[in-house]
């Protein structure tokens, strides 16, 4: 009997997988048996991931590029085929940030944080489609973040970058839905993880104020945005395209009752 939600033989690139919100999405796909493919700019990070995936009796390769040259993204996409024989899924999870008022922040600040969240994002997203087309259709997942819908005081490009991967995924999934390709996004909200921590929540008080402002409570962990990709990925969302899922906690203050 045919699982809907399985994600088995499914070759998936994961970009930004060597630390982090990747690394989840990595091992989440490795473990449900997908081939995975992880990269990103810095080899250290990447090693040990894939090592942690073989060893676990995962499929994993690893691949160095920078998502801002579209030759190097379509190097990644060549990757994967070499080793994989195809393309099914990718989720461009790669990002960075820059904390800076705007009226401080320099024009190569914008710049970079730009081409690495939206350009990379397109990139990517064309190298794996080129790939998908002919092989009748895929799943791309982009992550967002809530800043994308919300805005982001002090991290400007941050948030105007995350807007643009929204409006690209809506481009995309109009665009390519014709060759069975299904391209939704994901915009997380506060996942407490090392690097989030140090930039958005530095101290208790912070902290205390972001929990304060979800629904649940809480923050998010970092499987908790691995899981929906799974979901993204699989036949059980054969007829989503074109999705901003929330992964936020709830926006609305937790009502209290002690």
């Amino acid at each position: 009997m045919h699982d809907p939600f399985s994600i088995e033989g499914k070759v998936t690139i994961v970009t930004g997988g060597g630390t982090g919100i990747g690394v989840a999405i990595a091992r989440a796909f490795a473990a449900r048996g997908a081939p995975v493919l992880i990269a990103s700019r810095n080899a250290a990070h990447l090693e040990p991931v894939r090592d942690r995936i073989r060893a676990d009796g995962g499929r994993c390769e690893m691949k160095v590029i920078d998502v801002r040259d579209a030759a190097q993204c379509e190097a990644m996409v060549a990757e994967a085929i070499a080793h994989f024989g195809r393309v099914d899924v990718l989720v461009n999870n790669h990002g960075a940030s820059i904390a800076s008022p705007s009226l401080d922040l320099s024009p190569n600040g914008w710049k970079a944080v730009l081409e690495i969240n939206l350009s990379g994002t397109f990139f990517a997203s064309r190298a794996a489609a080129r790939q998908m087309i002919p092989q009748g259709g895929g799943a791309i997942i982009n992550l967002s973040s809530v800043a994308g819908v919300l805005g982001a005081a002090t991290m400007a490009p941050y948030g105007a970058s995350k807007a643009g991967i929204i409006n690209l995924t809506l481009s995309h999934a109009a665009e390519w839905g014709a060759h069975g390709i299904r391209v939704n996004c994901i915009a997380p909200g506060p996942i407490d993880t090392e690097g989030a921590a140090l930039r958005t929540w530095p101290n208790p008080k912070v902290r205390e104020a972001v929990i304060r402002s979800r629904a649940l409570g809480r923050f998010g962990t970092i499987e908790e945005v691995a899981w929906p990709c799974v979901f993204l990925a699989s036949d059980a969302a054969s007829y989503i395209t074109g999705a901003v899922l929330m992964v936020d906690g709830g926006s609305a203050p937790r009502y209290r009752v002690d």
